[in-house]
């Protein structure tokens, strides 16, 4: 099976790029998702999306494999353009190479829990993504992973007494990677925040800190084209 590429545009800032101003940042080695790294994100889909949102803000086209639970409205609330975005729900069992032929393709790729992947797949994997500088988020465990994300704990904030809005989920990430990005580290932040996306928790404002409301998304808002769906 082969996944049609789109349009795409490689990550231009390269290992020296400038580091992301997203809450996610601190937890990051460099303060960013390096091009051709892997990331893991601890089988939480919020912050699956918030990485995919933080490693496409310098490159233009993504591909999600292996994840037919992830909606296309939070992937698009999230921060990730639809409109430059391939699915493919089920990769069958020549997912390794579906993978690498659609790292090829595109500068971001999201994937679900394909199984276990066998030491050779993984290192020939780790080689494509070198060689394309491309971002693989896996939504479980990744051996080889740069840096491994996870939401230990977690609270949705903004009901009281059984009525209300909910505002927002208010999370507190640990982040452990390599060498010396081994030891565990440690971020508070909104996870999904009032319009999806990820965001700071606010250092003013009531003991809660609960977030503000989202700004209005009217009819002036233009319709992207949704998702692609491959195979």
């Amino acid at each position: 099976m082969t996944a049609r590429p789109v349009a795409s545009v490689r990550a231009g800032g390269g290992a020296d790029g400038p580091a992301s101003s997203s809450p996610l940042s601190a937890l990051l080695p460099g303060g960013r998702i390096r091009p051709g790294t892997a990331v893991s994100a601890g089988g939480d889909m919020p912050l699956l999306l918030a990485l995919a949102a933080e490693a496409s803000t310098e490159a233009v086209g993504w591909a999600a494999v292996g994840l037919p639970q992830m909606g296309a409205l939070a992937a698009e609330a999230a921060g990730l353009d639809l409109a430059g975005g391939i699915r493919i729900d089920d990769p069958g069992r020549q997912w390794a190479q579906v993978l690498a032929t659609v790292a090829e393709a595109v500068p971001v790729v999201l994937v679900g829990p394909l199984g276990a992947v066998p030491d050779r797949i993984a290192r020939r994997l780790a080689a494509v993504l070198r060689r394309s500088g491309t971002v693989l988020l896996a939504a479980g465990p990744w051996q080889g992973a740069e840096a491994r994300l996870r939401v230990v704990s977690a609270r949705w904030e903004g009901v009281g007494d059984g009525h209300g809005l909910l505002h927002g989920r208010r999370v507190r990430v640990a982040a452990a990677g390599r060498g010396a990005g081994a030891a565990p580290r440690y971020g508070e932040m909104w996870l999904p925040g009032p319009d999806g996306a990820v965001a700071p928790l606010s250092q003013e404002g009531d003991a809660t800190n609960t977030p503000a409301p989202a700004a209005a998304t009217g009819a002036g808002r233009e319709r992207r084209p949704v998702l692609r769906v491959v195979g």
